[in-house]
């Protein structure tokens, strides 16, 4: 996507919630200028004026004081009340649409297809939702907000010198306009290339330190901690000399716009000088004009920093656009014919870039209440047919279709939040005794009697405080709040101890009964609950072997014991 369209999805999605908002913040800010600028020109020309009616008495008792005082009260305040809203407006607005679109980027990665491609390759969530995300404000705050309220503001100002005279507001707004933006996009052009070197450098660095806390236990393990620290450092380094070239643009920047200022003014002080001298201006008008000109350039000072910061914000752009310009579909498992709780047929499964299927020629039925224990060696592909079936990876052939379905997977994901609100990610709606009666019926009763704060007790990263047979069995009451009528498990028990384990299953089948349950499993003690035993081999179904069938005690002997 370039970088036009990129720009222009982003601004319509910036746009469409908060419009009114975004616009008003534009309208302020130009109103906060405008009001520094008629205080300076007033000022001047009462304090010009002022002296000239005090050359003689009868001038002096003619003059008003208090209209022109009262207009330099009025717009002293008015100065600062509109920067103080247009602050509050902007970024207030700003705020609300970066957390909108971070939602929308969050649940368009949590769809089933992405989540999967994005497994590989987690950091990229992570700075795709903090990095690129907090790039895009500086698009509203440092970019459109100044170039809005400078050509709002240079408008009105020429129109104010064109009342003096017509080629005075002419030449000073092209003077101005096309002078203030070059430089701003000058600047931009000069950035670009130091402003990519930033934004990569600063994702290695944050990258390098992610590396550097989690896995430091493994790097002093290895002998490697020491060259993680340096390696960050370096990281650190190429941010730091970045950051100074991009200074260096911004004080050129800064420079140039202060050179046109100066070059306007003094074209400034030789219009007035002709006007004067012609008869067509008085002194306190020529004051006036002089104090608006002076201060014409200021609204175009804030652009420095949003044109070396441009970059970076387009480079955010073209990678979220995509991602938040539609909705991304998830994958849809259609329902089986009635009676019926599964119903593959020639089913194969082919995993995103993947040589060849993990799943192919798979022909199963699975009534309504029934328990089907899947197994096979490692790499079998029963993981990959209990994701199908939960819709997280698409069938690429044949038929697959499903139930509803509710999935404890072989890994226990927590979250650094309350256990109620642990609990709910299973069942937004539950009320309080139905979390208690689910974590009861995990065996974690006894568990949260003890916990002071209950129900609100706060679990730390990863479920940090729990140990892993009490987060296992947080990960069962979730499943058990769910009122999907398939359940669906990978290996229910693995690392837990043979007490715990035991506890688990005896408490999932009891809570399991009505349902349909297709269980992932090498170990006996999850597989002797069910009806039907499934054998997979390299991504085929050998057989299928019911309970009472003479080969299904042997089946169920052959798996691991503990």
């Amino acid at each position: 996507m370039s970088d036009l369209a990129a720009l222009r999805a982003i601004m319509r999605l910036f746009f469409a919630g908060r419009r009114r908002a975004l616009l008003s913040g534009i309208v302020l800010a130009a109103l906060a200028f405008a009001s520094g600028i008629a205080l300076l020109g007033l000022a001047g020309w009462f304090i010009t004026a002022t002296a000239i009616a005090g050359a003689s008495a009868a001038s002096a008792l003619a003059f008003d004081l208090f209209a022109p005082s009262a207009g330099i009260r009025f717009f002293a305040l008015s100065r600062t009340a509109t920067r103080y809203a247009e602050r509050v407006v902007t970024h207030d607005a700003t705020l609300a649409v970066l957390a909108a679109l971070r939602e929308r980027l969050f649940r368009g990665w949590a769809a089933a297809g992405a989540a999967g491609r994005l497994a590989s390759r987690p950091t990229a969530l992570l700075f795709r939702l903090t990095l690129d995300i907090d790039a895009l404000d500086s698009l509203y705050l440092r970019v459109i907000v100044p170039a809005g309220a400078a050509l709002i503001v240079t408008l009105g100002a020429a129109f104010v010198l064109a009342l003096v005279d017509i080629r005075l507001g002419l030449g000073f707004a092209l003077l101005v306009l096309t002078g203030g933006f070059a430089i701003p996009l000058w600047t931009a052009r000069a950035a670009r290339r130091l402003a990519r070197r930033r934004a990569h450098a600063l994702e290695v660095l944050r990258s390098r330190a992610v590396d550097l806390v989690a896995g430091q236990t493994e790097l002093l393990m290895a002998g490697r901690l020491g060259t993680q620290r340096e390696r960050l450092m370096q990281a650190e380094a190429r941010l730091a000399q970045a950051d100074d070239a991009l200074n260096r643009i911004e004080t050129r920047a800064g420079a140039a716009l202060a050179i046109l200022g100066w070059l306007v003014l003094a074209l400034g002080v030789l219009a007035v000088a002709a006007l004067s001298e012609a008869g067509s201006v008085e002194p306190a008008i020529a004051a006036l004009v002089l104090l608006v000109v002076l201060t014409a350039l200021d609204p175009f000072g804030l652009l420095r920093r949003g044109a070396v910061e441009l970059e970076r914000a387009l480079i955010a752009a073209r990678r979220l656009a995509p991602r938040l310009a539609e909705a991304v579909p998830g994958i849809a498992v259609n329902p089986p014919p009635a009676g019926l709780a599964v119903r593959l047929e020639g089913a194969e499964v082919r995993p995103e870039g993947a040589a060849r299927p993990a799943l192919s020629g798979l022909d199963l039925t699975v009534a309504a209440g029934e328990r089907i224990g899947l197994v096979g060696a490692s790499g079998a592909g029963k993981s990959t047919l209990i994701a199908a079936l939960a819709g997280e990876v698409a069938a690429t052939g044949g038929a697959l279709e499903a139930l509803p379905a509710a999935q404890l997977t072989q890994r226990t994901e927590l979250f650094q939040d309350s256990l109620a609100d642990n609990l709910r990610i299973a069942a937004p709606h539950a009320d309080d005794a139905q979390l208690l009666a689910a974590l009861a019926a995990a065996g974690l009763g006894e568990f949260l009697a003890r916990l002071p704060e209950g129900l609100a007790t706060r679990l730390g990263e990863g479920g940090l405080g729990l140990s892993g047979g009490q987060a296992r069995r947080l990960a069962l009451a979730r499943l058990l709040l769910s009122d999907a009528p398939l359940w669906l498990l990978d290996e229910p028990t693995e690392g837990l101890d043979a007490v715990t384990a035991d506890e688990v299953m005896g408490r999932l089948w009891a809570r399991a009964a009505g349902r349909t349950v297709i269980l992932a499993t090498h170990l006996e003690r999850e597989a002797a609950g069910v009806d039907r035993l499934a054998v997979l081999r390299d991504g085929r179904l050998e057989r299928v072997v019911a309970r009472g069938e003479p080969d299904f005690a042997g089946l169920l002997a052959s798996l691991r014991a503990r």
